[in-house]
């Protein structure tokens, strides 16, 4: 035991469990409270012809080995696939092909001459190894004089509004810098089609397989649990309050978003306090689909500003649409402010909704192809990377003695991801050792 210490952690999505399963391999007695009946977080699932698929999609890139380590420490490296991707991007009316630099050249809404610029740009952004000088420069600032204003206006500044909303004009260069290397990773030196990794029978086999691990260990995990209130005494951490008792830890890692974590604590210090609230959340709402055909040609289309969500993703584009007992699987992924009156539509309605667009990008499609639905909601799912960000963002250590922070707005450069929660939950993890031996 590393010196006897109990770590209690909050959060069952990955970043929770990684840290579970960390320090109990490192002999801690750890106790996971999760508030869902299910354990993953934005990595939740649902049966679809028989098989499990996340209700938010999931692919992971060749760089991202935090997450392949992961599964090879778990034995689930075997059933990681890597599939060729197709992308396509909606612009004037029809589907592009934009997985390959001569995809791009053949892009018509552009000149020729914008169309290099763009190439050029995209090139030297994912070749690019240092970011910190993007970092107090707008996305919005930065690409128009490299990539021509027609270009921006075409292919970027509808993809950041996509994503952002009325925050598209803030978002750092930074962010979108880290976007372009990922990809890079994907591709290969030659920029060849991009591959992209998915777990045989869902990224939740990851979650179980982390679950069974920690128990194995000794770990307790609580489901359909919330924490109520963590109780503060003096300036350290003191009781974790539940719906029918309380429990005292020596350290707290919470896994939650900054929003819920000052629900629970009273007391922040202002200074941590202020950097909680300083940084705004997207809403995430995907309606996946259950086909009875293939809806396009593409894995992913983002649809360039000119539909009422960012992108719809074709699963069964990637993975055989076989495995679900010949269903197509179908992603409407849009983000919007809490506030947006999507938010508290229900399924019918927000296909409904939908239709008219769907029909603009397959003029085949016809409502009576689908089979099935599922509504997914996320409150707190995409952090506002604007600049300055760094500086603004809340340390994971924060200033309550043995309580600790972990969540998606503390992952920067990069956006968020499972990669990202897997090494965000190793460095929280290894901050909570080494603070409990210089205890001793």
């Amino acid at each position: 035991m590393e010196g006897g210490v109990r770590v209690g952690i909050i959060g069952g999505g990955i970043t929770g469990l990684t840290v579970a399963y960390y320090l109990a391999r490192k002999g801690c007695s750890v106790t996971l409270f999760e508030k869902e009946p299910e354990l993953g977080g934005q990595v939740r699932t649902v049966s679809v012809g028989g098989e499990r698929v996340e209700g938010f999609y999931h692919h992971i890139f060749a760089g991202d080995t935090n997450l392949i380590g992961m599964t090879e420490e778990l034995g689930l490296s075997s059933d990681l696939e890597w599939l060729p991707s197709r992308v396509g991007y909606f612009s004037e009316g029809r589907a592009y092909p934009f997985s390959t630099p001569l995809d791009l050249l053949r892009f018509k809404p552009l000149s020729l001459y914008d169309r290099l610029r763009v190439g050029m740009t995209s090139l030297r952004l994912q070749r690019r190894t240092h970011w910190r000088d993007l970092a107090e420069v707008t996305a919005s600032e930065w690409l128009p004089p490299r990539t021509g204003g027609k270009g921006y206006r075409v292919i970027f500044d509808p993809l950041l509004r996509g994503k952002f909303g009325d925050y598209a004009g803030d978002i750092s260069m930074a962010w979108l810098w880290s976007r372009f290397r990922v990809r890079l990773g994907s591709r290969g030196r030659a920029m060849q089609r991009e591959r992209l990794g998915y777990l045989r029978g869902s990224f939740h086999r990851l979650v179980e397989a982390l679950a069974e691990a920690i128990r194995e260990m000794g770990g307790n995990i609580f489901v359909d649990n919330p924490v109520r209130r963590l109780a503060i005494q003096g300036d350290r951490i003191g009781e974790v309050e539940l719906r029918d008792m309380s429990l005292s830890f020596d350290a707290v890692v919470a896994t939650v978003s900054s929003p819920t974590f000052l629900s629970l604590v009273a007391g922040v210090p202002d200074d941590y306090r202020r950097k909680l609230e300083a940084t705004p959340y997207l809403s995430a709402l995907c309606l996946v689909l259950a086909l009875s055909r293939q809806f396009m040609p593409f894995y992913w289309l983002n649809t360039g500003g000119a539909m009422p969500f960012v992108a719809v993703v074709e699963h069964t584009n990637l993975v055989p649409a076989e495995r679900y007992s010949g269903k197509h699987l179908l992603y409407i992924s849009n983000y919007m402010t809490p506030d947006s009156q999507l938010t508290g539509i229900n399924a019918p309605g927000l296909l409904e909704h939908y239709l008219p667009h769907l029909r603009q990008i397959s003029l085949e499609f016809d409502p009576a192809w689908v089979e099935e639905y599922h509504l997914f909601r996320e409150c707190a799912a995409q952090p506002v990377v604007n600049t300055g960000y760094e500086d603004r963002m809340p340390g994971l250590r924060t200033p309550i003695d043995g309580l600790y922070l972990a969540n998606t707005a503390q992952i920067y450069p990069e956006d968020r991801g499972m990669n990202y929660s897997v090494r965000l939950g190793l460095k929280v993890s290894g901050m909570v050792l080494e603070a409990w031996k210089g205890d001793q």
